[in-house]
């Protein structure tokens, strides 16, 4: 009989300080990723952002450091040092307590990125070492932390000084921890993209970057005092434009609302939020408001100058939206996120705000600009028509071969119908799709084996992607109908599956086949990525077999080489999988299929703006730039020799 385990207030652990930060680290930056990683980077300099919005900070730079380090510094007034009620220096107290910060306090920060006062502890926290020096009154204030914890005493209650100064600002230091982070190195692309960004959504904020791990040095400057319209110029930069940006801003109910489109020739809508200048991946109410209030003002005016008929049905949100790009940015006093990484704003008043100063300002706009009117109303009459026609063309395309979805001979579907419960596996080949019906459990499982790499889209006319047999199986299999901006039929309610899940070989081809996937997805059917449902499966690279004790799959090389660690040589055997097909039914499910055991990553877009071009680049027409592009990342790559 198994031992029973004693449950009492010896069971209860607390986790003290930043400790709780280190053994979840997930749960406050998202993921220890490339992702959560840069992150570190955007909680100090939202801080600093912070300290531009409240009127004292003009510059920040940024470097990477050529010991895997980084750098932020500001000349903001510098992080309070004096003695807090709590006995200690306030610097220690924000930098070594969670929710403690500046944002909770109205009068020092109206509006503010960091809103749990966790920013700078988590940075702490999940660094080899932080460093810290403070610029104010006079002198330079010092601080240093290892893995969160302060090594330098402090002098009755309040931090050294290492120096007389005139300036003020602060100026953090620090080196994220191998022991949580997958990769320590930056991604300078991203953090740029990111910095750029933060640049545009404040005009008279100038920041430097600079990446010093190079040959030679790497040096940036972004100021962009057109704000967001200069950022509506950038995402627009390779499109034919019909018309200048249209810039509105105004304030209600003490939210602070700017916006800014602009039309283009494109068939595809580009809207991107912001709330305090933290970018709103998954929307939000700020973006519910102001594509409800642009509907409705575009029928309105469409019924008034006549081009929509009495008997006419209104354009659709979408259809009005066809070749939008733009950004909506709002300063929010007490913002709510769902979660702590801050992807979605929940706050209803957010979309009444936008609504209301959307609505009085573009009506406003639209009378003293009646050409720009014209050209907006002349895109939504063309995707309308475009739409239908696609519709009936969809309709032709998809419903030529008539099969149901159970007796498809390539679909292996699942016994359940709630979607919720429901996954399916693409499988590419027929000597893994025939493993993974096998080994699939066939009640909430469904396999779709595809035969070889499906069509590049970036490069491809709509014709030709509808008459692809293998995307036209997918269309159907998913049953949330498709959408380019064309016929915008897509309904993210009728998906039949809560997770897609890519199933490929841990191969080049099989890496090629995910992102062809992918580039679909992304341009086609957006919504299954920002909503979650998109997985890339991640079977194992070897299975290490010893003379003793169990056997274990490893599924990178750096699990191979901590596996050759602990095990002498000649103690076990290794067996390289070079596909899926080479594992029997068992095998397959053990390591790929069961939800207990397997592995698999969520895709998500952190930077939408890099997203699109990066799928230009590398998917498109044009080699120039992709092969820039190789150049300029060969040391990210990771390569398999």
């Amino acid at each position: 009989m198994a031992k029973k385990e004693t449950y009492d207030a010896g069971s209860i652990s607390v986790l003290e300080g930043l400790e709780a930060v280190r053994k979840r680290p997930g749960m406050y930056i998202g993921s220890v990723s490339r992702k959560g990683l840069n992150h570190l980077i955007y909680e100090i300099v939202d801080n600093s952002v912070d300290e531009h919005l409240a009127g004292y900070c003009t510059e920040i730079h940024v470097v990477l450091e050529r010991d895997g380090s980084c750098t932020v510094t500001d000349n903001g007034r510098g992080i309070p040092v004096d003695m807090h009620e709590k006995g200690m220096s306030a610097e220690r107290l924000v930098f070594t307590t969670l929710h403690a910060g500046g944002m909770f306090d109205n009068s020092v920060y109206k509006t503010s990125g960091g809103l749990h006062g966790v920013g700078s502890s988590v940075v702490n926290a999940l660094s080899t070492y932080l460093d810290i020096k403070i610029s104010r009154d006079g002198y330079i204030h010092h601080d240093h932390y290892e893995r969160g914890i302060p090594t330098i005493e402090l002098e009755n209650g309040l931090l050294p000084k290492i120096g007389r100064t005139k300036a003020t600002g602060t100026c953090v230091n620090f080196l994220p921890d191998p022991e949580i982070f997958e990769k320590t190195r930056f991604s300078a692309a991203e953090v740029k993209s990111r910095l750029h960004e933060t640049a545009y959504l404040n005009p008279e904020l100038t920041i430097f970057f600079e990446d010093r791990r190079g040959d030679k040095a790497e040096k940036e400057e972004y100021h962009e005092p057109e704000g967001i319209v200069g950022y509506i110029r950038d995402l627009n930069r390779n499109c034919q434009v019909l018309h200048e940006p249209v810039y509105l801003k105004g304030e209600s109910e003490g939210i602070q609302v700017e916006l800014a489109f602009q039309f283009t020739s494109e068939f595809r809508e580009n809207v991107l939020g912001f709330c305090n200048n933290i970018y709103n991946a998954e929307g939000g109410t700020h973006l519910t408001g102001f594509k409800t209030t642009f509907t409705t003002v575009m029928n309105n005016y469409a019924r008034e100058i006549g081009v929509l008929k009495e008997k006419d049905a209104n354009f659709t949100g979408a259809d009005i939206r066809n070749g939008m790009t733009a950004v909506v940015s709002i300063k929010h006093p007490a913002p709510r996120f769902e979660g702590q990484t801050k992807t979605k704003l929940d706050n209803q008043d957010a979309a009444k705000a936008t609504g209301k100063v959307l609505g009085e300002q573009l009506v406003l706009y639209f009378d003293r600009n009646l050409e720009t009117l014209k050209t907006v109303l002349s895109c939504a009459e063309k995707a309308a028509k475009i739409r239908k026609t696609e519709e009936r063309a969809k309709t032709n395309l998809l419903t030529k071969q008539k099969y149901s979805f159970d007796s498809n001979g390539k679909l292996a579907n699942c016994e359940k119908k709630d979607p919720s419960q429901c996954e399916i596996f693409i499988v590419e080949g027929d000597s893994a799709g025939g493993s993974a019906k096998t080994a699939r459990n066939r009640n909430y499982q469904a396999i779709l084996p595809i035969r070889g790499k499906i069509l590049n889209v970036e490069k491809a006319t709509i014709d030709k992607v509808l008459a692809n047999a293998e995307i036209k199986t997918m269309i159907n299999a998913f049953g949330c109908g498709f959408s380019e901006g064309y016929g915008n039929d897509f309904d993210i309610s009728k998906l039949r599956y809560d997770k897609i899940v890519i199933m490929a070989d841990a191969d080049v081809d099989g890496a090629h086949i995910s992102t062809l996937l992918l580039t679909l997805f992304y341009r086609f059917m957006p919504d299954l990525i920002t909503e979650g449902h998109v997985y890339i499966a991640m079977p194992p690279l070897y299975k290490a077999m010893p003379k003793k004790g169990p056997e274990e799959y490893l599924y990178d090389d750096k699990a191979l080489e901590r596996y050759r660690k602990k095990h002498k040589p000649g103690s076990f055997t290794l067996q390289r999988y070079k596909g899926l097909g080479e594992m029997d039914a068992e095998q397959l499910w053990e390591t790929t299929l069961n939800p207990e055991t397997r592995r698999m990553k969520r895709v998500e877009i952190e930077d939408a703006r890099m997203a699109s071009s990066i799928t230009e680049i590398l998917m498109g027409s044009d080699v120039p730039p992709r092969r820039a592009f190789i150049y300029e990342h060969a040391a990210d790559a990771e390569l398999d020799i």
